[in-house]
């Protein structure tokens, strides 16, 4: 990405003081994800698949894309397709038309295709358990990689995506100018004992809590500990809306090609 040039302040005026550096959460304080925890004591990612190849696929379509519309396309594209070797059966012409409501559709299915071939090629069709190969395979950057060591394999990877990203610079947890420096900061503050959890946690609490425009500072269990200096006045929103939205176990990790879950929307794995 190419630097954008700065535009020489206007005569007269003076320029802006860079804003301070919002300092970020004590060791003490970041030990308090055990509200967190008992809030959703039993977090998982929202995205739906039956085994690892078909999370990795989930995760690429997820970005820049919401989960629900993921889960729109998935079912018919996964219920065809959900090996490397019947994707590329089913050919990157039909995959394009089955995930045309995603955005950038075109770029990820031919991707997706890619990954498959390479899968085949250089891992026997099953989807490596390390950080490295997988984010040698096209579309996979260092969040779907982490997602993918975090919720198929059980690593305690932490990815940051929009929502985490917002969290932990708006509170105060662990501020960064990028993903990178905000995962760095949240790797040295987050204790052991909440790594695993930690990713679903605070991408839950972004998307449902504290949310883009509006956050629901109210309902927040960290709400003393943040450091936003515009908090929201109460709303009506139920104090149980952040248990409510985690619902199922925290999987396991996953064999490459099956769960012991049965289907269906609410049996299904979600990430």
């Amino acid at each position: 990405m190419r630097a954008v040039p700065k535009r020489p302040a206007a005569k007269g005026s003076s320029p802006k003081r860079p804003s301070a550096k919002r300092r970020a959460f004590s060791k003490a304080e970041a030990a308090e994800f055990t509200r967190l925890r008992q809030s959703m004591p039993e977090p998982e990612t929202e995205l739906e698949y039956d085994n690892v190849y078909q999370l990795l696929v989930a995760v690429v379509l997820s970005a820049q894309a919401t989960d629900v519309g993921v889960n729109k396309a998935t079912p018919a594209l996964f219920a065809i397709a959900d090996t490397p070797q019947k994707m590329l059966a089913l050919g990157e012409e039909r995959l394009t038309e089955m995930i045309r409501t995603i955005g950038l559709f075109r770029t990820k299915a031919r991707n997706i295709i890619a990954l498959s071939r390479m899968l085949i090629e250089h891992h026997g069709g099953t989807v490596p358990r390390d950080r490295e190969a997988l984010e040698k395979l096209p579309g996979v950057g260092r969040k779907t990689a982490n997602v993918v060591l975090n919720v198929a394999f059980g690593e305690p990877t932490i990815a940051v995506d929009t929502h985490i990203f917002r969290v932990a610079n708006r509170t105060g947890i662990a501020p960064g100018k990028t993903p990178f420096e905000v995962e760095t900061g949240l790797e040295r503050l987050t204790p052991a004992e909440y790594k695993l959890g930690a990713h679903h946690w605070l991408i839950l609490h972004g998307r449902y809590v504290c949310k883009a425009r509006k956050p629901d500072c109210p309902v927040c269990v960290v709400a003393d500990l943040c450091r936003y200096g515009a908090k929201t006045a109460p709303s009506e929103m139920p104090a149980e809306l952040i248990r409510a939205r985690a619902e199922a176990v925290t999987p396991a990790p996953l064999t490459e090609t099956s769960v012991s879950r049965p289907l269906g929307r609410r049996a299904r794995r979600r990430v």
